[in-house]
């Protein structure tokens, strides 16, 4: 028997993407909203405009120079470069585009989605030169979308989701930061979306078993399940210091989880 797809495997457990986190072109194409349709990363990151300002130095990563060898772990570090690119824009930091542009084009020819990939590189480059910022996040949105239907034609659906994963990871690591750095219970509200770790909970556990299975993805598992838990807050209940602590750290442990290369 064929694994179930991520989010086959979410809508026996009652589990659908957040409504917010849908891409308006998820509803419009051909692809809809299916088994195949994963989180937006722009949407992801739409909550970091209420968190500024953004701890830029302190969350700063560099993609590795060596490509994996496994097409997991280069879905799931593409989300995470795809979601750098939203915080470059975020920032506006635009002289770091040329960079993001290269290790996109890495990384989408490394999973066949090359052509696609490339196209969109060429356009942030000019988005960049222009400071067109509205355009910049345009265009990271199409790369993941595009990069999902070419990975759905090539029967990788699952890696679809990782890279949506990779980008919620990322997403959640700034985010518990800044708050962290900055606390206020109104900014931590922000953060506390147990609908969101409740999605991706039951999307690793709907991975395919070769992915599912490695150790790092069992222990990824088990800390969002616990961040479902620990984001659920109880009816007036405000988020503490304490807790966006015990948050963020919980984050940082899911990026070195993630970021585990197969060896």
């Amino acid at each position: 028997m064929l694994p179930l797809s991520a989010e086959e495997q979410a809508a026996d457990n009652n589990v659908a993407i957040p409504k917010d986190l849908l891409d308006d072109a998820h509803v419009r194409e051909e692809l809809a909203v299916n088994e195949f349709t994963a989180p937006s990363i722009s949407k992801l990151f739409d909550t970091l405009q209420f968190l500024m300002p953004l701890p830029i130095a302190e969350v700063a990563r560099k993609m590795p120079a060596r490509m994996s060898q496994d097409r997991a772990d280069l879905a799931i570090e593409l989300g995470f470069l795809i979601a750098d690119g939203f915080l470059v824009v975020q920032a506006e930091q635009l002289d770091e585009v040329e960079e993001l542009a290269k290790d996109l084009t890495r990384y989408g020819k490394a999973l066949g989605a090359g052509d696609r990939v490339n196209r969109h590189a060429a356009s942030l480059l000019d988005s960049a030169k222009n400071k067109n910022v509205e355009q910049l996040k345009k265009e990271l949105t199409a790369t993941q979308r595009d990069v999902e239907q070419e990975l759905v034609s090539l029967r990788d659906a699952d890696l679809a989701h990782l890279i949506s994963l990779g980008g919620w990871i990322r997403a959640l690591e700034v985010s518990t930061v800044a708050v962290d750095k900055q606390f206020s219970p109104e900014r931590a509200r922000k953060v506390m979306r147990e609908d969101i770790a409740d999605y991706y909970t039951e999307s690793v556990a709907g991975l395919e078993p070769r992915i599912s299975e490695r150790p790092n993805y069992l222990a990824m598992r088990d800390i969002l399940a616990g961040l479902r838990t620990e984001m659920t807050l109880e009816e007036g209940k405000d988020p503490t210091p304490e807790l966006m602590a015990e948050i963020r750290k919980q984050a940082a442990k899911l990026v070195e989880l993630a970021l585990q290369r197969q060896q």
